[in-house]
């Protein structure tokens, strides 16, 4: 969890991994949303200590937090780091890129043409969410295009899974070796799912992709780690229930502001910042929905 101000007066995540299993460490984040008490840390990176060295993904919301994370692994093992893998455009999975700079940042080719497009906006938005957190962090691009493939590393096999729908372009990573699944933004945890770039038909098609594989342990970006697929089903219990209802408005001629006010079932209470998040989807999600709705004019 994100920490704070110490006693001297410094901002610090205070970053501390939890052993998940076999050589595999995650750094859990907040279930809230970017505040200038959290720094930005809503997400859950992680690691792996392997033969051939250390294999990170995600670098966090800032250069602040990619420097304490490469602390904290230091922490760990002295092993070298060998590649950093990003899952996806969003601010929290690659603005702490700059302490990598020294080692392959990989991510998928839609990835590292989406930062190119939208870096900067996306961190100057961050600045104005989190202020401080953010001094120094500078937009620096993934290194390496990567795809779908197998890659090892000393004993631990890694299956890079190429998707689209919660962006244009999301990289899971399965380890093999342990069965765990770092699932990147493809699957949400008793959190409310973000939809900024998403598509929900194709994501609704990731998370097949994810009832379709042999794991043991789901890694979220953003929740609970579990040892099921129960967050798949709520991820899809969500994204079901919120494309239809919005299809259903706008079929009933409700506007946007009216939709924003609609209830919402009790079965998502469980879901962190539930209303917000709802608002902010129907934002994003509205006007594809209204504008397919209308008829056609030959």
């Amino acid at each position: 969890m994100s920490g704070g101000a110490n006693a001297a007066g410094t901002l610090t995540y205070d970053l501390k991994p939890t052993r998940i299993a076999p050589d595999t460490y995650v750094f859990e984040g907040s279930t809230k949303h970017f505040t200038r008490a959290n720094g930005g840390n809503i997400l859950n990176s992680g690691f792996i200590v392997t033969a051939d060295g250390v294999i990170v993904i995600q670098t966090g919301p800032s250069r602040r937090y990619g420097e304490e994370m490469r602390a904290a692994i230091r922490k760990v093992t002295e092993k070298p780091i060998r590649k950093v893998f990003v899952s996806n455009l969003h601010p929290d999975y690659w603005l702490g890129n700059q302490a990598f700079a020294d080692v392959p940042v990989a991510a998928l080719p839609g990835t590292i043409a989406g930062i190119q497009e939208e870096g900067n906006g996306i961190a100057e938005n961050m600045y104005r969410l989190v202020g401080d957190w953010m001094r120094g962090t500078e937009v620096t691009l993934p290194t390496e295009p990567v795809y779908g493939s197998t890659v090892k590393f000393g004993d631990h096999r890694l299956r890079l899974i190429p998707l689209s729908g919660h962006t244009a372009a999301d990289l899971m990573i399965l380890d093999e070796s342990t069965g765990v699944l770092f699932s990147g933004g493809v699957v949400f945890c008793d959190r409310t799912p973000t939809t900024p770039h998403a598509t929900v038909a194709d994501w609704l098609k990731e998370l097949d992709a994810v009832d379709a594989l042999d794991l043991r342990l789901l890694v979220p970006n953003h929740g609970h780690i579990r040892p099921d697929k129960a967050c798949v089903a709520q991820t899809r219990d969500w994204l079901t229930w919120l494309d239809g209802t919005l299809r259903d408005a706008v079929s009933s001629g409700l506007d946007m502001a009216e939709a924003l006010e609609l209830p919402i079932p009790e079965r998502f209470q469980v879901l962190d910042v539930l209303r917000e998040e709802y608002r902010r989807s129907v934002a994003h999600l509205w006007p594809k929905i209204e504008q397919a709705s209308l008829p056609r004019v030959n």
